[in-house]
C-alpha cells in the first residue's frame, strides 16, 4: 500500500459556519429560524382551518340540493360550521324577513315555511346579502395570508444581505491584512454563505405552503359563488311555483 495517498475522514460541523459569523450574519440567521417558526405556524394553523372549511362547504352544499326549498335546512344550518352555512344563513334571513317572519320563530314552521311573492328588488336585496356574506367568509380565509406573503418575499432578501454583508466583511479583512489567502477568507465566506442557504430553506417550503393554501381558498371561494347562484335559483323557482 505503498503507493496509496491516504484519506482523511473529516466531517464538517453544520454550526461551524455559524461560529464564523459576526454578529448581523448571527443576528439574520436567528431572524431567520424565527420566521420559519413563525411560518410553518401560519401554515399548519391556516392548513386545519382551510380543511375543516372545505370540507363543511362541501358537505353543506350537498345536503342543500337535496332540498327542493332553500329555507328547508334553516334549522340544521346553525349545526354546521363552514362559510358556506355562514352565507347561507345570512341569505335565509334575508329572506324571512321579506316573508314577515322573524327568524327566531322559523324553527315552528318546521320545512312549510309559508312564502309570499317577492319584487325584483327584494330578490335582488337577498343576493345582495349572499354576496355580502361571500366577501366576509373570503377576508376570513385570507386572514394571515398576507403575513406569509410576506415572509416567503422577505426570508431570501434577508439572506441575500447576510451573504453580500458578510462577504463585504471578508474582503475589508483582506485589505486589512494586505494580503489573500484561501485559508483566511473561507471561514468568513462560509458563515456569510449560511445566510443564503438559511433564508431558501425558511423560503421554499414556505412558497409551497403558501400556494396550496392560496389554491385551497380558490376552491371554497367557488364553492361559495356556487352556492349564491344555487340558493337565488331555488328562490326564484320558488316564486314561481308559488
Amino acid at each position: 500500500m505503498s503507493g496509496t495517498i491516504p484519506v482523511l475522514a473529516t466531517y464538517v460541523n453544520p454550526y461551524y459556519p455559524y461560529q464564523q459569523s459576526d454578529a448581523v450574519g448571527r443576528g439574520i440567521v436567528l431572524l431567520l429560524l424565527l420566521f420559519s417558526v413563525f411560518t410553518w405556524t401560519i401554515m399548519i394553523d391556516k392548513g386545519i382551518l382551510l380543511y375543516r372549511a372545505r370540507r363543511n362547504s362541501l358537505l353543506f352544499s350537498w345536503l342543500f340540493r337535496e332540498k327542493k326549498f332553500p329555507l328547508s335546512i334553516y334549522r340544521k344550518s346553525a349545526e354546521i360550521k363552514g362559510p358556506v352555512a355562514r352565507i347561507y344563513e345570512a341569505g335565509a334571513e334575508e329572506l324571512l324577513t321579506f316573508y314577515g317572519i322573524p327568524p327566531e320563530f322559523a324553527g315552528q314552521y318546521g320545512q312549510q315555511i309559508p312564502v309570499k311573492k317577492l319584487s325584483t328588488a327584494q330578490i335582488e336585496t337577498v343576493r345582495s346579502a349572499l354576496e355580502r356574506s361571500v366577501a366576509d367568509q373570503i377576508v376570513r380565509l385570507e386572514d394571515k395570508m398576507g403575513l406569509l406573503a410576506t415572509a416567503v418575499s422577505v426570508s431570501p432578501l434577508l439572506g441575500l444581505f447576510g451573504t453580500v454583508w458578510g462577504i463585504m466583511m471578508a474582503f475589508c479583512a483582506m485589505a486589512i491584512h494586505g494580503k489573500a489567502e484561501i485559508n483566511a477568507m473561507a471561514p468568513g465566506i462560509s458563515g456569510a454563505l449560511l445566510t443564503t442557504v438559511v433564508g431558501l430553506i425558511v423560503a421554499i417550503p414556505s412558497l409551497i405552503g403558501f400556494n396550496f393554501l392560496s389554491n385551497t381558498i380558490r376552491q371554497i371561494t367557488v364553492t361559495m359563488d356556487n352556492f349564491v347562484e344555487e340558493f337565488m335559483a331555488k328562490v326564484k323557482l320558488e316564486q314561481f311555483e308559488e
